[in-house]
C-alpha cells in the first residue's frame, strides 16, 4: 500500500515553496489511492517550536490537506534514534569524531584542496579508528562510516529527475549522525522515521535530492526498505536561491486557499485555468487527475 508524507521543519509558517512540496506529496498519495501523513521534523529543538508546528497544521487544514493519521513529532523519538545509532556502532558503521569545522578546513588546506563556492568540505576521515581515532580528544559527534569500496557509489532513479548517481565517499565523506550539540542529525532521523511510518514514496523538494544517497546507505546498514523518491521543482527567491524562511520568504496568504494552491500547482506544471469560483475540493480533484496522468504508472 502506498504511504507518503509531508515533513516540514516547524521553524516558521509555511511559505510558497513549502506549499509546493506539501501539495505534491498530497497529490501523489491521493492519485495513488494511498495514505498521506504529516511528520514534524523538529529535532532541532532550539529552532523549532510546537506553536509553529500547530500553525503549519492549521495552514494545511485551510488548504484541505489533512493527514490520514496523527502527526508524528521527531522531538518525541530520541530513544528510536539512539537505538539506530547503537545498531550502527555495533556493526562498525559509526564512530565518534572530535573534529570541529575548523579542523576539517585545516585538514583540507594542508592537502592543498580548493573548495567549490557554497559546497561543504567532504569529511577527510581524520577520526576513523584505523587512523588513530580520537587520539585522546573528547568526542564531539558521531559519524557514519561510508564504505571505501564501490558501495560508496549510490545509483537510484528519481521519478522526475531520472537516473541519479553519487559517490558519497568522494562528495560527502563520513557524515554526522549525532551532532556536537547532542542533537540528532536529519539524515538519521528521517531514515528511522520513514521506516517506522512505513513510508513507501517520498515526494519532496529538489534541494534534498543530494541527501538521498546518504539515506540509502543508512537504510542498507539498518536493513530498512528504500522508498521511491520524487523531487519536485523549487520556488526561487529574487536572488536565484531557494525560497526559504532564512531568506525572508513571506508566510502564505490563505484568505483564498484555491489561489494559493493554484500558485503551487503552476510551479508543479499543472493546469490552473479553472474559473475563480472553483471550489477547493473541485480544484484538488482536477489537479489529482492531472498528477495521476503524469506520474502514476
Amino acid at each position: 500500500m502506498y504511504i507518503g508524507r509531508f515533513a516540514p521543519s516547524p521553524t516558521g509558517p509555511l511559505h510558497a515553496g513549502s506549499l509546493v512540496a506539501a501539495l505534491a506529496s498530497w497529490l501523489d498519495a491521493r492519485a495513488s489511492g494511498g495514505r498521506w501523513l504529516v511528520r514534524m521534523e523538529n529535532v532541532d529543538t532550539p529552532r523549532c517550536t510546537t506553536d509553529c508546528g500547530q500553525h503549519i497544521l492549521r495552514q494545511l487544514a485551510a488548504c484541505a490537506l489533512t493527514p490520514d493519521a496523527p502527526v508524528l513529532w521527531q522531538s518525541q523519538r530520541a530513544a528510536h534514534y539512539q537505538r539506530a545509532l547503537q545498531t550502527l556502532i555495533h556493526s562498525s558503521c559509526a564512530y565518534p569524531c572530535a573534529c570541529s569545522r575548523q579542523d576539517i578546513e585545516t585538514a583540507h588546506a594542508a592537502l592543498g584542496h580548493q573548495r567549490t563556492r557554497g559546497a561543504a568540505w567532504p569529511y577527510p576521515g581524520t577520526c576513523r579508528p584505523e587512523r588513530g581515532g580520537l587520539r585522546g580528544r573528547p568526542a564531539r559527534a558521531w559519524r557514519y562510516r561510508v564504505p571505501d569500496t564501490a558501495r560508496a557509489t549510490i545509483t537510484w532513479r528519481d521519478r522526475r529527475l531520472g537516473a541519479q548517481t553519487q559517490n558519497v565517499a568522494e562528495q560527502v565523506g563520513d557524515f554526522v549522525l549525532r551532532r556536537a550539540d547532542a542533537l540528532w542529525a536529519y539524515q538519521l532521523a528521517v531514515v528511522v522515521d520513514d521506516a517506522a511510518q512505513g513510508i513507501t514514496h517520498v515526494v519532496r523538494g529538489a534541494d534534498l535530492a543530494d541527501n538521498t544517497p546518504r539515506q540509502i546507505l543508512l537504510q542498507q546498514s539498518l536493513r530498512l526498505a528504500t522508498p521511491q523518491y520524487l523531487h519536485v521543482p523549487l520556488i526561487l527567491a529574487a536572488d536565484g536561491a531557494k525560497l526559504s524562511k532564512q531568506n525572508g520568504a513571506a508566510p502564505l496568504d490563505l484568505r483564498d486557499p484555491v489561489a494559493a494552491l493554484a500558485q503551487a500547482a503552476r510551479a508543479l506544471g499543472l493546469q490552473t485555468g479553472a474559473p475563480a469560483s472553483t471550489s477547493l475540493p473541485d480544484a484538488l480533484a482536477q489537479w489529482t487527475a492531472e498528477w495521476a496522468a503524469r506520474f502514476i504508472r
